[in-house]
């Protein structure tokens, strides 16, 4: 018997004085009333009404119980109300990468708490949000996988001194960013330069600790070599303000994102190898593999919050983004 549904049928019967009314106002059939309330004088012992008359009354049984009734009702309304609160003052942990943009962040708690749910942002390297959904101190996570893998691809690309007005562009790679796309062979030294004393070399291509998983590393490395590039050029960058710093001066180049880039001041143009972007899964602790249990709502708030434009289906659909991202990422592919 379900206790706290067979005493409403009791305490609306006895506020109305009538089966079809108690029905009502609880939004349930009068046989189904009806039934509950014969099952709770069964399981009393006595009955709760007199129903010999026109008017339905309540019993001196039904008089006695009535107050115990509306406490227990009363009671188990406010145990909701207390576990409702709990939920809503719980924190829920989200681990996502350290260069997002605090404003984006912020659209993500606020996406929690118009859904009742108080959501913690913690920034953490790639291999400390998986180890967190792995013991637990995470509940959801954007984890690192293959571009062509991830249900959320960010683009990423090689910030730069910015010009000064009227300047000559001091490097290969400004000169590629004038076009479209940066492409890794684009940046070797040109003998004819080299032959008359210009441009020894590119600049050092410094990467961020997101970038920095073994399969990214691996991928990025291969390329470099491919292009012909000089081994070492490709290095981990340190601290992020360090690295920014160098590139700012103009004695580096700093792998990012291009909201990474603007935020800081650097000039910004995409990689043109979609095999270099960055991947994501939105993950749910629990070991139940990507995407599970994970709601609708909070995917598309973290794929804004990464920059990411969705790659698969059931995934953040563009569409469900702020505009900002929607526009500058839609040509990225």
């Amino acid at each position: 018997m379900d206790l706290l549904a067979h005493l409403e049928a009791y305490v609306a019967t006895a506020d109305e004085a009538s089966f079809s009314r108690a029905a009502e106002t609880l939004g349930i059939a009068q046989p189904l009333l009806s039934r509950r309330i014969k099952t709770l004088e069964a399981h009393f012992g006595g009955l709760l009404f007199d129903r010999s008359r026109r008017q339905v009354t309540t019993t001196e049984l039904g008089v006695l119980l009535l107050p115990y009734a509306r406490d227990v009702l009363e009671r188990a309304q406010r145990l909701g109300q207390v576990a409702r609160s709990a939920r809503r003052a719980q924190v829920c942990a989200v681990g996502v990468p350290a260069d997002c943009a605090p404003a984006a962040l912020a659209r993500v708690i606020r996406a929690g708490t118009e859904r009742g749910i108080t959501l913690g942002v913690r920034e953490l390297p790639p291999q400390e949000r998986v180890a967190g959904l792995v013991d637990g101190s995470l509940a959801y996570a954007l984890v690192r996988v293959a571009p062509e893998q991830g249900a959320l691809r960010v683009p990423l690309g090689l910030a730069s001194a910015p010009q000064p007005d009227g300047g000559e562009p001091p490097r290969t790679l400004e000169e590629s960013a004038r076009r479209r796309a940066v492409h890794l062979e684009d940046l070797r030294p040109r003998r004819s330069r080299a032959a008359a004393g210009e441009q020894p070399g590119p600049l050092p291509i410094l990467t961020l600790p997101e970038d920095e998983a073994p399969y990214a590393q691996d991928r990025l490395g291969c390329a470099a070599a491919r292009a012909g590039l000089p081994e070492g050029l490709v290095r981990p960058a340190g601290p992020a303000a360090t690295a920014l710093a160098e590139t700012l001066a103009g004695r580096a180049t700093l792998l990012c994102t291009e909201s990474f880039a603007r935020r800081h001041g650097a000039s910004w143009a995409p990689l043109g190898d979609a095999a270099l972007h960055r991947g994501y899964e939105v993950s749910a602790a629990g070991g139940q593999g990507p995407g599970a249990r994970v709601p609708h709502w909070l995917m598309t708030a973290l794929a804004g919050a990464a920059g990411a434009a969705a790659a698969v289906p059931g995934a953040a659909r563009p569409g469900d983004m702020d505009d900002d991202v929607r526009s500058r990422l839609a040509a990225r592919g």
